[in-house]
């Protein structure tokens, strides 16, 4: 997502009349607040929409030729020889020709381009994008109660819906079952991409080298595949330089590959067949399903390859910009590839060996120019990669936000976008599946069969989720949203139910890997949930028995008070407001109150690098002495400082401010107490499954919980804080 900086005042201030509470040079950052936190942490962290230069603007665009549209630009490579298992006649080219037309016509130009990057979640893309758009404007999901939402929620109000649209949302709202089917459908959404992202760098890479058939038939297929694999761990090598230093290398390559198809198409139109032109009418689909019937019906799982990579324009959006990848599309992308399968097709049409159609790239490369097309096939071939691989990370972090898998390491790349990520496990996962996949499959016909059942699920759950979406967050006229779903439905319908055919052929790995996927991030999704109710619970038990002992008067044997101790208590919060379970329990059990006690709440934002005088955010809640909450705000690209004790950090902040506002009874406390001792408390939650409770219950949770210890970020190392000073609390939680 692009971010665009602004003011102090601008971004974090909550209203005017906030601002007239100090003096004019009194902000958030330079006084002690004391208003609610969570609500500062809600509106300070709301993403701001941020506006990109035309200049700007074309950067991208050149930046996405270069990560998009490698994986559609190699489609000609593998399309019309996975489409025929024969020798094709003239309508049956022209016919499969109209349907590639067609499809890239109405669903990459018509659906993607206008449609669907126009739903882009604060400038992120993706299934799980149009989900947390869905979120924002209707109550479907459920949420981490002991965490401040970091996206506003903009339901709107009963009377600015339209009767049937707010009807459609009470229905989905009140249907437990719906909620969670709209969340699976969006998990199977993304878990498809991430399988794609397995399948596309082995698909593009071996249509590339399987072009030395042509002019060098004696390489066997095992060396063709040694091959594709050794370029396939070196594209996953360079992953590390991030997406805008690839961008830039990759995207001369694409331009330079989407110019040759043109070119070579316009050459083979004009020198064999201009009157394939005529297959821009839709009455050659007609004829080809009329004269092959149910045969069309079949080929049409290897018209479907065309698409892939579709999916890839809207969940490499946040890398870019939705105008760029559109700008990029309409002027480049577009009419390259269309010239290139009219050119292949022209060349077929006047073929007369009859094998043309084996591999009409290659077979269409005019005189001369063939081992320039194969060096280009095969570097366009390794960014066709890069783009199912960038999307890979891309929806992974937004699936990590939305506490749908777990926390892995993320690596901004870029201090400009904050879309481009890393993420180092993951890589190394897909390079290991990739080339399994390339080893096992070795041919794109075989490939072909898994790859299709990858990019058409995926395309058919995003034709669902947005027609959920035109109606509820768009507010469209419910007659249009059932016309876009019946519309576009039907079209991604048809090829699926064409793909799903092909489950023996290959399309079972696709379905194996996204089940695999779906259930890594059920259980993680399942277990999250119970550890919510359960803190949830939790908290209104601890909140009981505070009432309870205030209210309760011991005559005869009263409750021993807590011992007060003469140090400071860096408490690490995890939410940011309230007072932290670890906290409360330490308390209840050991009966001991710290002189000065400070929360600490570690919030990354979504901003390169925060500015040294708004890192802090100090709060003391009314009622309170010698409390403090501390914010410390941290952007992407900010290092922890070590140089200093983390502790002696904040207490020097919190003492700075207390000088200023001349509460010298408060900072002597903290002096005394801080000279005295520092400790820092934090919590170790041990997840383990309720006893009797049912069998698949207690798999998911023990999963959950194995998946929990192995993932979970260690902030108090990261920062430094010293070992003999730690108090860790044990708390136990039985789901």
């Amino acid at each position: 997502m692009l971010s665009e900086s602004k003011s102090a005042s601008d971004k974090l201030d909550l209203d005017p009349e906030s601002v007239l509470e100090f003096n004019q040079d009194k902000t958030l950052f330079n006084s002690i607040q004391t208003k609610n936190s969570k609500e500062v942490l809600i509106n300070t962290d709301t993403p701001s929409r941020s506006s990109v230069s035309k200049l700007t603007l074309l950067y991208l665009a050149y930046q996405s030729v270069g990560v998009i549209y490698g994986d559609l630009g190699t489609s000609p490579l593998y399309v019309f020889n996975s489409t025929f298992t024969k020798t094709p006649d003239r309508e049956d080219i022209l016919g499969a020709l109209s349907m590639v037309i067609w499809s890239l016509t109405l669903v990459c130009t018509i659906k993607y381009s206008i449609f669907v990057l126009s739903a882009d979640d604060n400038g992120e893309g993706g299934t799980f994008a149009l989900y947390s758009l869905l979120s924002r404007y209707s109550n479907i999901n459920w949420n981490n109660p002991n965490a401040a939402s970091r996206g506003a929620f903009n339901r709107y109000p009963t009377g600015d819906i339209k009767s049937i649209n707010g009807g459609l949302r009470r229905w989905i709202e009140n249907s437990k079952f719906l909620r969670h089917l709209i969340n699976l459908l969006s998990i199977i959404g993304v878990c498809m991409v991430l399988a794609d992202g397995m399948l596309t760098p082995a698909q593009t890479v071996i249509g590339a080298i399987q072009g030395l058939r042509v002019e060098a038939p004696s390489i066997t297929i095992a060396a063709r595949t040694g091959i594709s694999e050794v370029i396939l761990i070196l594209i996953f090598m360079v992953q590390s330089f991030g997406t805008t230093k690839i961008a830039v290398t990759f995207a001369p390559i694409v331009i330079i590959w989407l110019l040759l198809n043109l070119v070579f198409g316009i050459y083979n139109v004009i020198h064999y067949d201009a009157s394939v032109f005529q297959a821009f009418s839709p009455y050659w689909i007609y004829h080809f399903f009329a004269t092959n019937g149910r045969q069309g019906w079949e080929m049409m799982g290897g018209v479907l390859l065309c698409l892939t990579g579709v999916e890839a324009m809207y969940a490499d959006l946040g890398h870019f910009a939705p105008s760029a990848v559109r700008l990029s599309w309409i002027c480049l992308g577009y009419p390259c590839i269309l010239f290139a399968y009219l050119g292949q097709a022209a060349y077929m049409v006047m073929d007369t060996t009859g094998t043309a159609w084996q591999n009409p790239f290659f077979a269409a490369v005019p005189p001369g120019a063939f081992w320039f097309a194969f060096v280009m096939s095969v570097l366009a071939a390794i960014v066709a990669s890069q783009a199912m691989i960038t999307a890979c990370f891309s929806i992974l972090s937004q699936a990590m936000n939305l506490s749908c898998f777990p926390q892995l390491k993320v690596v901004h790349t870029s201090k400009k976008f904050k879309g481009q990520v890393y993420i180092p496990v993951a890589n190394w996962l897909l390079m290991i599946g990739t080339v399994a996949v390339a080893g096992g499959f070795q041919d794109t016909v075989a490939l072909g069969n898994a790859y299709g059942a990858c990019v058409i699920m995926t395309a058919f759950i995003t034709t669902i989720l947005m027609t959920l979406l035109t109606a509820i967050v768009w507010r469209w006229n419910i007659i249009f949203s059932i016309a876009f779903l019946l519309f576009f439905g039907l079209i991604d319908g048809a090829f699926l139910t064409s793909t799903l055919r092909k489950v023996p052929q290959g399309a079972w790995f696709t379905l194996a890997v996204a089940i695999v996927l779906s259930t890594v991030m059920y259980i993680w999704r399942y277990g999250s949930l119970r550890q919510w109710d359960y803190e949830r619970m939790l908290k209104i038990k601890m909140r009981k028995e505070e009432l309870d002992a205030d209210n309760t008067t011991v005559a005869v044997s009263p409750l021993k008070p807590s011992t007060k101790l003469n140090f400071v208590m860096v408490v690490f919060d995890p939410a940011g407001f309230d007072s932290p379970t670890s906290f409360q329990h330490l308390q209840t059990v050991l009966q001991v109150e710290p002189a000065v006690v400070i929360f600490c709440h570690l919030r990354h934002i979504n901003v390169a690098h925060v500015p040294e005088d708004e890192r802090m955010i100090v709060f003391r809640p009314e009622s309170t002495s010698s409390t403090y909450r501390v914010i410390l705000r941290q952007g992407y690209k900010d290092l922890p400082d070590t140089t200093e004790e983390f502790g002696q950090l904040l207490v020097n902040r919190v003492a700075y401010l207390l000088g200023e506002e001349a509460q010298h009874a408060e900072l002597e406390v903290i002096n005394i107490a801080q000279a005295h001792q520092m400790t820092y408390l934090t919590n170790w939650i041990n997840v383990n499954s309720r006893p009797g409770s049912f069998v698949l219950h207690r798999i998911m949770i023990d999963l959950y919980a194995w998946l929990r210890r192995n993932t979970s970020e260690n902030q108090q190392e990261m920062y430094g804080v010293p070992v003999d000073k730690m108090i860790q609390i044990g708390m136990q939680y039985e789901l």
